[in-house]
C-alpha cells in the first residue's frame, strides 16, 4: 500500500531565514522589496500541476503584510497552518512572549483566510527538550498537531531519541497534540537528516529518494518541507556580516530546487498534514511528555 507523504512550505521571506539575521536587522524588513511572490507562485503552479495539495505554515508578520498572497495559497486549496510571527527561536521566547506572539499570528492568519489553524511548525524546529513547555501552550490555544521536531541534533535543534513517526504526546492535565517529526534517515544506525530545506537541496537527488522509500517502508509517511525563496535562485547575494558556512546553506544549490520538487512530486504521493492527521488521529502511538527524548 503506496504511503501518502507530506509536504509541507514555510511561507517566509529570504532575508528572514537563520542564516541572514545577522546580515539584516528586523527593524529594516520593511525596507526591503520583497521576493516572496516569485517562489510562491512558482510552487503554486508546480503543485498545481501535478493536482498536489501541502500544508503552508504562515509567519504573521508575512500574514499582515501580504494577505493577497496568504488569500491565494488559500483558494487554491493549501492548509494554512501557523509558523509563529516574525522566526524567532523558540529558544529566545519566554513561555508568555511565545504565548502571546502565537494568538497572534493565528488571529491575523484566521482574519484573512477565515480558515482554521490546526498546525504548528515553531521557527528553526526549535521545539527542543528546554522548550517542550511550548507544545502544552500550543495545545491550550487549541491547535491539534504540531511538526517542530527533528530526530536529529543539531546546534539550535533536534531530540535525537524522538520518534520518526507521528506520535501523540500526552501532555500534562488533559492536553495532548500529536506531532509530526521530520524526515531522517539511519546510516550505520546513526540519524541523519533528510528530505527538506538545505538538506534536500546538498544531497544527490538518489540520496533524498531512498530516504524517503526507506521511511515509507516502514508505514511511516515523510514530512518534507521546502522554503519559497529555495525556488528564487535569483534572490538577492548578502556579502557582509555572514561566514561561509552560513552563505553555503542559505545559497548553495538553489537552482536545484525546482528539479528535485518536481522529482518528489513524480515518485511519491504528498498530501496536507490535516489528511493525515485525520487518517491516524484515532490509531496513533502514544508518548507521555516525560518521556520526550529518552
Amino acid at each position: 500500500m503506496q504511503v501518502n507523504n507530506i509536504l509541507t512550505i514555510d511561507v517566509e521571506e529570504w532575508f528572514q531565514c537563520y542564516n541572514i539575521e545577522g546580515c539584516i536587522a528586523r527593524d529594516d524588513w520593511d525596507n526591503i522589496p520583497s521576493r516572496l511572490a516569485v517562489g510562491v507562485d512558482k510552487f503554486l503552479d508546480i503543485l498545481n500541476e501535478s493536482n498536489t495539495k501541502a500544508t503552508c505554515f504562515i509567519l504573521g508578520y508575512i500574514a499582515v503584510r501580504h494577505p493577497k498572497i496568504i488569500r491565494k495559497i488559500a483558494e487554491r486549496g493549501h492548509e494554512i497552518a501557523c509558523h509563529g510571527w516574525d522566526h524567532k527561536l523558540i529558544t529566545r521566547q519566554s513561555p508568555d512572549e511565545f504565548q502571546r506572539e502565537t494568538e497572534d499570528s493565528v488571529k491575523a492568519i484566521t482574519d484573512i483566510t477565515g480558515k482554521e489553524v490546526k498546525g504548528y511548525r515553531a521557527s528553526n524546529f526549535t521545539i527542543v527538550k528546554d522548550t517542550l513547555w511550548a507544545l502544552k501552550i500550543l495545545a491550550e490555544i487549541g491547535f491539534q498537531y504540531d511538526s517542530s521536531i527533528f530526530p536529529f541534533k543539531r546546534s539550535r535543534y533536534g531530540i535525537t531519541a524522538f520518534p520518526r513517526n507521528p506520535i501523540r504526546i500526552n501532555l500534562n492535565s488533559d492536553l495532548e497534540i500529536i506531532e509530526f517529526p521530520l524526515p531522517t534517515m539511519k546510516i550505520f544506525g546513526k540519524s541523519l537528516p533528510a528530505g527538506g530545506g538545505g538538506y534536500l537541496r546538498f544531497y544527490p537527488y538518489g540520496i533524498t529518494k531512498w530516504a524517503i522509500n526507506e521511511l515509507n517502508k516502514g508505514g511511516i509517511p515523510a514530512t518534507v518541507y521546502i522554503h519559497p525563496w529555495e525556488l528564487d535562485p535569483d534572490q538577492p547575494r548578502v556579502k557582509k556580516g555572514i561566514d561561509l558556512k552560513k552563505r553555503m546553506m542559505h545559497y548553495c544549490r538553489l537552482s536545484s530546487t525546482e528539479t528535485k520538487l518536481r522529482s518528489l512530486l513524480r515518485d511519491f504521493r504528498f498530501t496536507t498534514i490535516e489528511n493525515v492527521y485525520n487518517s491516524i488521529k484515532n490509531n496513533c502511538d502514544s508518548l507521555d511528555i516525560e518521556g520526550v527524548g529518552k
